[in-house]
């Protein structure tokens, strides 16, 4: 079994999946940089004092109504497709369930890894552990997927109303913790900021566990969109694929609206309804950011400039964490020290640049190389054998 189970071909990969990828890295990058390495990441949960620069002020609203927590619920949506894509392969061998739960035991391991010993802003362990969660459903009908997805996502958005919602700090806890934050991170040596980094592991723990159901329904419809074939045969699925793009965007950013202007507070004086659109607002944009993209590449010219963006995807592993590694240099107390004295323009133009080289060296290592080296280490504790990593090895 072993010698006929092996990694996907990269020529049988679906391009436009990789493309989505690698630009949702950039939304993921551009929120972490804004929200846990300029400041701490408590301090969005605190009364803003408006930037008095303009670029700043533009900055900020971009990443709020553009991407926080938009990019998030698009990697959770593209995790979910690259399950299904996994089980339906590897059932040909009648093995999948067997060989999915290594390779999510093996991505546990690197997320506890990184949440303990590199960053605490990690997302790989809660993608795990919902991975755990899903892996039972992959196997379910289409329709089964479906209301399993709605349930999920049901329940996240009633959470806050019912008796399991996630205990609160207060404020005076925030102001606190984000001075602590700001010297930790900011002045402290790398012993006595890992020191705090790894005990603030805690306080952070109750924001995975509030967005948990929301990360599994997501999966769950990333799983149903591959099982409905529109991403395996795009051609035969454009008038859907045009559509969902047009009612997701639209709906999306009505709703974006609506939260970031308490809209549906004002008009309706429901505090009910404001937290139901707070809750739907980003991953109903985020669905229509990817319809979007994947129409793009597949139907209309700008697939050439956008095709740039599928090297960032195949590596988004290797790239998210060496953009944790490089941006905690840059800006932690330790490093650069760049935390807390550079605004929000000028931490995004640092992390964009960090991107953009990204791009560069990601489409370097792949016309040598199948995998990233991440990607590479991944599959070859997945499959217990060393995979074939440079070119010339998976032509042999």
């Amino acid at each position: 079994m072993n010698d006929i189970i092996a990694p996907v071909r990269p020529a049988d990969r679906v391009d436009s999946i990789d493309v989505v990828r690698g630009i949702a890295l950039f939304g993921v990058m551009a929120v972490n940089v804004l929200t846990e390495f300029h400041e701490s990441l408590f301090q969005q949960f605190l009364p803003r004092v408006a930037e008095s620069n303009e670029l700043d002020r533009l900055t900020e609203l971009f990443a709020q109504y553009g991407l926080n927590m938009k990019a998030f619920s698009l990697f959770s949506f593209l995790f979910g497709i690259g399950l299904a894509i996994q089980y339906e392969r590897l059932s040909r061998h009648g093995s999948a369930t067997r060989w999915l739960v290594r390779r999510l035991a093996v991505l546990l391991a690197f997320g506890l890894i990184q949440f303990y010993l590199i960053w605490n802003g990690d997302i790989l362990t809660e993608y795990a552990l919902a991975g755990f969660v899903v892996l039972p459903f992959l196997q379910a009908p289409r329709w089964l997927l479906g209301v399993s997805a709605c349930v999920f996502l049901l329940f996240y958005v009633v959470m806050p109303f019912t008796a399991l919602t996630i205990p609160w700090p207060t404020q005076a806890w925030f102001r606190q913790h984000v001075a602590e934050a700001n010297f930790a991170y900011g002045q402290a040596s790398f012993l006595a900021s890992h020191r705090f980094s790894f005990h603030e592991v805690a306080d952070i723990v109750p924001l995975h566990l509030s967005l948990f159901a929301r990360t599994v329904g997501l999966f769950l419809v990333g799983a149903l969109t591959w099982r409905a074939g529109m991403l395996k045969d795009p051609r035969a699925h454009r008038r859907t694929i045009i559509t969902l793009a047009l009612v997701f965007i639209s709906a999306g950013a009505l709703l974006t609206y609506a939260d970031g202007t308490n809209l549906a507070m004002h008009v309706f004086t429901m505090r009910v309804l404001g937290h139901i659109v707070e809750r739907t607002a980003p991953a109903t944009l985020a669905l229509g950011y990817c319809a979007t993209i994947v129409w793009l590449v597949e139907f209309t010219p700008a697939r050439v400039a956008l095709r740039a963006f599928a090297p960032l995807g195949r590596m988004a592993f290797s790239n998210y964490i060496a953009q944790s590694l490089i941006f905690s240099v840059l800006f932690y107390g330790f490093g650069l020290g760049l935390y807390g004295r550079i605004g929000p323009a000028a931490s995004l133009v640092v992390g964009t640049s960090v991107y953009v080289a990204q791009m560069v060296v990601s489409t370097w290592w792949l016309r040598h190389y199948r995998f990233g080296p991440l990607e590479w280490l991944w599959r070859t504790l997945m499959y217990g054998r060393r995979q074939p990593m440079a070119q010339i090895d998976m032509r042999a």
